[in-house]
């Protein structure tokens, strides 16, 4: 069953690479992300920890995410009704401009855990499992899809983690781990992944993709 998941993650990952970008004018969505701007920064490098940094997310992925709020299928509360008034257009001019901007990196912090005395350990721990996963428990290594150095694959649609808040990756992980986050033509493969995670893994993992650039 663990060699079936894994495999069947790099099938999809084949396939969706083969998909079309959404096509978008970063210049045009410049002037149409001031609503964003509050949460997450005008150069989409949000300095709260709970709001996602939007910086080259991946034109692709931030377009559906779009799509799936304004639609209602992802529920973001604070985010309820802010879309309604923008076109499709508009939202791929917003995930053009976001995905056109350079990322700051939030850094690995210097954390313990239970059983994790040393921080060293816990940033060993997470890069074990960003790099080659779990076999153990079934879990693909997060590279796979997002690639060694957190850039994401934007043909894909795959989105771009290296710098990204830890507070928010573990949230997202959770979340899917929970069937709380449950939109996305790829949730099904976030949700096996994250059942397969202990919580320390996920604070592990989400450290070690926070300093990652």
């Amino acid at each position: 069953m663990k060699k079936s998941f894994l495999t069947i993650i790099c099938l999809v990952a084949t396939f969706a690479a083969t998909q079309v970008l959404a096509s978008g004018d970063a210049a045009a969505g410049k002037n149409k992300v001031a609503m964003c701007a509050g949460c997450h920064a005008s150069d989409g490098n949000s300095m709260v920890p709970s709001f996602p940094k939007l910086a080259g997310l991946g034109e692709k992925y931030l377009y559906r995410q779009l799509q799936s709020i304004k639609s209602g299928e992802r529920v973001i509360a604070s985010m309820t009704g802010l879309l309604d008034a923008n076109s499709d257009q508009d939202l791929q001019d917003m995930a053009a401009y976001y995905d056109s901007q350079q990322r700051t990196i939030a850094g690995a912090q210097e954390i313990t855990m239970i059983g994790y005395s040393d921080p060293a350990e816990v940033l060993a721990l997470g890069e074990s499992l960003y790099r080659g996963g779990n076999l153990k428990t079934g879990v693909p290594s997060c590279a796979g899809c997002h690639s060694p150095a957190g850039t994401g694959n934007g043909p894909a649609g795959y989105p771009g983690l290296g710098g990204q808040h830890a507070d928010y990756i573990a949230s997202q992980l959770l979340k899917y781990q929970s069937g709380e986050r449950a939109s996305g033509a790829n949730a099904k493969i976030m949700q096996g992944v994250a059942e397969r995670l202990s919580n320390k893994e996920i604070k592990a993992v989400a450290n070690y993709i926070s300093g990652l650039n």
